[in-house]
């Protein structure tokens, strides 16, 4: 089993920053890819960011490129998603996932065992 718990969402005017973790606990951290999803009210949960088993490969939604960035700390057992020049669009509960069964980073939701609880994000214009 794996829990995962995220942190660091909250309220914050367009084009500041937020970081989100999520902190891993349970099987060995360092053996999954971890992927961050978002799910706006009325719409389905999408695709964020990804980071591969190693921490050497990423992979991000178009929505999202240049303006978030997603890394891993082993040692610490957390992924982190550092969002800047957030827009109102980008306004969701974020949600940290563990795929244990790849390698690479991915954005394919079914690839996902395990999900934290969530954070909300919110963004005020």
């Amino acid at each position: 089993q794996v829990q995962l718990v995220e942190s660091g969402g909250g309220l914050v005017q367009a084009g500041g920053s937020l970081r989100l973790s999520c902190a891993a606990s349970g099987r060995t951290f360092s053996r999954y890819a971890m992927g961050w999803f978002r799910q706006a009210p009325g719409k389905e949960r999408e695709f964020v960011a990804a980071i591969s088993r190693s921490g050497g490969g990423t992979l991000y939604a178009d929505s999202v490129k240049g303006r978030f960035t997603i890394s891993g700390d082993n040692a610490k057992n957390t992924v982190y998603l550092q969002m800047n020049s957030l827009k109102p669009e980008d306004t969701a509960v974020y949600y940290c996932a563990a795929d244990t069964k790849d390698a690479i980073a991915t954005g394919f939701l079914y690839r996902y065992d395990y999900w934290g609880q969530g954070t909300q994000v919110t963004v005020s214009s």
